[in-house]
């Protein structure tokens, strides 16, 4: 395999993204101090890259349902799941950045059935981990645990959106040998 610093498939900087992906991602950028590589390795077909990051937003920014916090642990339990490194180290440090705990990305997506979490969290990341394992074996039983946890239907709904949104994130980032930032693997672990 050919070294390379982003993506097996190369990569677009931030200056060469058409002007409304350099916008887009300009913004992400400035607020991290940094590109993540996810978006210059997407960069290479702009039109995934938009319907991507239209999905990634609908699901991961919406003030409603899940938190914040409790959308990147799905997405931390998904990805460990599926041994996606990049999405491990990137969304665990986004996780660990929202819920101020600097051990809980790192158990979540090594231990997901011996960490220990609230029942809500333990509802979530159970279903996430159902549906990006063996989602044809769901049934209403699960589902009812969820509910039991105190999970609403349209936060169970999200549950199995940013899962699959994630499982196939993953499996990009395969394909491409998806590197993460540097900068990833320290956010959240020190205080600030």
């Amino acid at each position: 395999m050919t070294d390379h610093p982003v993506s097996r498939f190369g990569h677009v900087e931030l200056e060469d993204m058409p002007a409304d992906l350099k916008a887009r991602i300009g913004a992400v950028a400035e607020k991290s101090g940094f590109v993540p590589n996810v978006f210059r390795a997407l960069a290479r077909r702009p039109a995934e890259l938009r319907a991507f990051l239209d999905y990634h937003d609908a699901l991961m920014e919406s003030s409603e349902g899940l938190s914040k916090a409790e959308r990147e642990l799905v997405v931390v339990a998904t990805s460990g799941a599926n041994n996606c490194t990049y999405c491990v180290v990137a969304h665990g440090a986004i996780l660990r950045v929202r819920t101020k705990d600097p051990e809980i990305a790192d158990r979540v997506a090594t231990n997901p059935y011996g960490v220990e979490l609230s029942p809500r969290e333990r509802a979530i990341v159970d279903l996430a981990l159902l549906i990006a394992a063996d989602s044809a074996a769901l049934t209403e039983a699960e589902l009812d645990d969820a509910r039991l946890a105190g999970l609403s239907e349209d936060e169970i709904w999200d549950v199995g959106a940013i899962t699959a949104l994630f499982a196939m994130s993953n499996r990009l980032a395969h394909l491409t040998a998806l590197r993460p930032n540097p900068e990833f693997f320290l956010m959240g672990r020190l205080p600030r």
